[in-house]
């Protein structure tokens, strides 16, 4: 008995002593996470051993605690494949392992940021999202953000305003409902709520991201309609530096009797352009700059756009957990350009003198940023800009705004339960004054909170759920002149909340269904409520204009292909946008006969797109690149009547400024030498528009009786490696030499042949 005691005890002792030993034998493992594609380090990568989790630093270092031999650690990055190690006797024994991953080739793993602010798979999220890389900005020799998003499936462009899937229609200069973003802060001129396309850095570009869809939760007044953003690239291990120059000459248009110049004048129609951009790293500070200049003799007589263009983008990482920045650009440049022609025949590339805007203008912005991230997840970001504009324009439009942005932000990444929390505090503060204003000055601010969750269950289903809080103030002197009568103005504020829910189930390995809900709403700038102009008719002020609201909801399905070596995503949504109160520009006789923003009533717009993109090899030998949509809207009143009848050109119930059908279409091939490139647009007729253009623009209504069909555009292109650094491409757009307007008045380029050289100094 007494034996059999002692036995048990000794093994009771045993188990302590070797339970004992195993915690002592716990270790802790130090190392970096790079990519073995680029050696850069991987901020934010997540390191998995059982129970327990770290992220990677800013310079990519990771911490795991409490770790023996044999253990496996998984190591995951958004866009990368993720790796499993088994520790080593030695790795354990030196307390140091280093990761390298490689990038994914899956296109559902290509990572986004707009969604949530943070770095997710493009499959995982819960709204339509198309990304554009830069590869495609320099192989169509896209000048300006503008004209690369031309090929994005549900984008429109009309006269420098983008609209999402029939969200939007045409206004003069002024209101968007799609927030335009650079590096996910916003980039509208503040007075106006317009993009200056010029002042966007795209030779920096290092992926753009196209949210379709009320985005309002997270960014805001302006992204009723959904988000274009932009975010600039980052220096690499390597210095990098890349010079391009191009030049663009223009054919005669379709009709020759259109033509204005010939061969002896001085003036032709030319675009030549040259920029230098350079990435590096010294040290700690990483190094990204950018000059751009630009003579652009457009096709239509007296118009130009001339411009010089710096940007600058400064990182210092101060430790492990703190970073701090500085990005910066500055433009100046002059342009000249009309609202219409003076008549639809001979002198259609002339414009009406009343409708010649002139101007010279000096903008820049400066962007400081501080952000600290701990390996427990914590985030917290302060991030601001000052966007100043000086816009000298002739007939007395000149106009001159400030804006003072800051938001602080702070997220936490609970690693365990797999979810995010970010929320944020914004303060703006615009000041303008301007001719066009009633040569007055104004004050706007906005504060906003909002927050988002979101959360993953069982590895398969993604929810986010968002919340914001926001308050608009437009601070008007007390009353302020109108066609020499003074009528009271003063303050007018406001305050809302918008709401969004979004889920993503992956139904198989290559197959997410997603569906979304979100409220929009959106703030009169100062230009929509306040401009009073004369572009050869006049454009009036709205004292009485209200916000605009509403909501997006769609329902959408993502799918990977493989076929053989090409793979793409195949992504089908049908969607639905109402608005309540819309803001458009339409006719009025109310202070003068001409436009004026107004509340146009209720609208519903309804309909489907279809998306293919990818890239890689067909017939087992041709490589090819592909993006190709198509998109279907049907954009109505929600109550048809007499008055809405009246101003539009068209009897139909059909929203104005729209195209129900678009297809777009870009693909690409490798052979041995050559890059070859042939892209296609496809418009059906814009049947509305506002009925009193036909009485102020000559022959409108003749032109669009003989022209207002559907039409296709169709660019080729070609490049050629001269030399193993230096490659040469040629581009002819517009190679049918269609004729074509994209609005009343305002016939687009002809076809145009352009030349380009670029040479990689790397």
């Amino acid at each position: 008995m007494l034996r059999s005691k002692i036995t048990f005890l000794w093994i009771i002792g045993l188990v302590l002593f070797l339970s004992s030993s195993k915690a002592v034998a716990q270790n802790t493992i130090r190392g970096q996470v790079i990519s073995n594609e680029t050696e850069e380090p991987l901020i934010g990568a997540t390191l998995q051993s059982g129970q327990i989790y770290t992220v990677t630093d800013i310079n990519g270092d990771y911490v795991l605690d409490g770790i023996n031999v044999s253990d496996t650690i998984k190591t995951s990055y958004v866009g990368y494949v993720t790796k499993y190690d088994v520790l080593s006797t030695v790795e354990v024994a030196e307390g140091t392992k280093m990761v390298s991953l490689t990038p994914s080739d899956n296109l559902l793993q290509t990572a986004t940021v707009t969604s949530g602010k943070y770095d997710k798979a493009l499959g995982e999220i819960t709204v339509s999202m198309e990304v554009l890389k830069p590869q495609l900005l320099e192989e169509v020799n896209a000048t300006s953000l503008d004209q690369v998003l031309e090929k994005v499936p549900g984008v429109t462009i009309i006269d420098g305003q983008p609209n999402i899937r029939g969200g939007s229609g045409y206004s003069y200069g002024a209101g968007s409902r799609v927030l335009l973003l650079v590096d996910d802060i916003p980039a509208l001129q503040s007075d106006a709520g317009f993009p200056n396309w010029d002042d966007i850095p795209i030779e920096l570009s290092n992926q753009i991201e196209v949210l379709k869809g009320a985005s309002s939760a997270l960014f805001g007044s302006s992204a009723m309609n959904g988000i274009i953003n932009l975010r600039t690239d980052y220096a690499k291990s390597e210095p990098e530096t890349k010079i391009a120059s191009f030049v663009t000459v223009y054919d005669a248009p379709q009709d020759a009797g259109k033509k204005w110049w010939n061969t002896d004048t001085d003036t032709i129609p030319l675009d030549i352009g040259t920029y230098v951009t350079h990435k590096q790293k010294f040290g700690k500070l990483d190094v990204v700059g950018s000059v751009y200049i630009r003579n652009h003799q457009k096709w239509n007589k007296d118009s130009y756009d001339i411009y010089q263009r710096a940007a600058l983008g400064l990182r210092y990482r101060l430790d492990k957990k703190w970073t701090i920045g500085l990005n910066g650009n500055f433009r100046n440049g002059k342009n000249s350009s009309f609202f219409y022609w003076q008549n639809s025949d001979s002198l259609a590339l002339t414009g009406n003198s009343g409708s010649f805007a002139k101007s010279e203008s000096v903008r820049y912005y400066i962007d400081p940023y501080v952000q600290y991230a701990d390996e427990k997840g914590n985030k917290h970001k302060l991030q601001g800009r000052y966007y100043d504009v000086k816009n000298n324009v002739q007939n007395n439009q000149s106009n001159f705004s400030s804006l003072a942005y800051g938001e602080y932000q702070y997220q936490r990444r609970f690693l365990k339960s797999e979810l995010v929390l970010t929320a944020g505090l914004v303060v703006s503060y615009t000041r303008s004054k301007a001719e066009l204003f009633s040569n007055s000055e104004f004050t706007s601010n906005n504060i906003a909170v909002y927050g988002q969750v979101d959360k993953k269950f069982f590895d398969k289903l993604n929810v986010s759920l968002g919340l914001r809080y926001e308050r608009n103030q437009i601070n008007a002197p007390d009353s302020i002149p109108i066609n020499d009568v003074m009528m009271s103005a003063g303050v007018d504020q406001e305050a809302k909340p918008v709401f969004r829910l979004g889920a993503n189930y992956q139904l198989g390995a290559y197959t997410y269904l997603r569906a979304s809900f979100g409220q929009g709403y959106r703030f009169p700038t100062i230009a929509e409520k306040y401009i009073s102009t004369q572009v050869g008719f006049a454009i009036s002020p709205n004292l009485d204009l209200q916000s605009e609201s509403g909501w997006s909801a769609e329902l959408g399905i993502k799918q990977g292909l493989r076929i053989n070596e090409f793979k793409a995503l195949l992504d089908f949504a049908v969607f639905q946008t109402e608005y309540k109160d819309m803001m458009e520009f339409t006719f009025s006789n109310v202070i003068a006969i001409g436009f004026q923003s107004q509340n146009v009533g209720n609208t519903i717009v309804r309909g489907f797109d279809l998306n293919l993109a990818g890239g890689g090899k067909i017939f087992d030998k041709l490589p090819i690149n592909a993006l190709i949509g198509y998109t279907y809207i049907d954009p109505k009143f929600k109550t048809f009547g007499e008055a809405e009848m009246n101003t539009s050109s068209s009897p139909r119930n059909i929203l104005k400024y729209r195209y129900q059908h678009t297809g777009k279409l870009d693909l690409a091939t490798d052979t041995e030498k050559f890059n070859i490139g042939i892209a296609g647009f496809y418009y059906s007729q814009m049947e509305a528009i506002d009925r009193l253009f036909a009485f102020f623009i000559p022959g409108l209504e003749d032109y669009r009786a003989a022209n207002n069909q559907p039409f296709s555009i169709w660019n080729v292109r070609i490049s050629y490696p001269v030399w193993p650094k230096i490659k040469a491409s040629l581009h002819i757009n517009n190679m049918l030499n269609k004729e074509y307007t994209l609005r009343p008045g305002l016939i687009e380029a002809p076809r145009h042949v352009i030349l380009r050289v670029d040479y990689d100094l790397q």
